[in-house]
């Protein structure tokens, strides 16, 4: 959430390049998939998913869109935390699912640090 606070809604609607997603769609996608994790965990199908979708509808956003969009992911990073704070870790899927959310976040935060860099060069 550092990392987030110092990108402007302006930044966060660049793309990296003509075949790079902007920060704001790697902020939605991340947040898609901690609510499709958390919803994992607590038992619900998530039904036929579309890994697509934001990376192709999501790219620039005004300040009130990227004010609202770092809440949700926020909302859904607690619910995360939350529900791996109350699991058994007896349970293989438990420990799946809290890897599976560490490698997937770390990695998506890695890109929109190696995307803020060019964007603000850019700027």
């Amino acid at each position: 959430f550092e990392t987030l606070a110092a990108i402007t809604a302006e930044e966060a609607s660049r793309p990296v390049s003509a075949t790079c997603a902007t920060i704001a769609a790697q902020v939605e996608h991340t947040r898609f998939y901690l609510d499709l994790v958390a919803d994992h965990m607590e038992g619900k199908d998530a039904g036929k998913v579309d890994w697509g979708e934001i990376w192709r509808t999501v790219s620039a956003v005004t300040p009130d869109e990227w004010a609202a969009s770092k809440a949700r992911l926020e909302v859904s990073y607690r619910r995360v935390v939350d529900i791996i704070k109350t699991r058994a870790w007896d349970d293989e899927d438990a420990l799946f699912d809290a890897f599976g959310v560490l490698a997937h976040t770390a990695y998506h935060l890695g890109e929109i640090r190696q995307a803020t860099c060019t964007v603000k060069a850019r700027g």
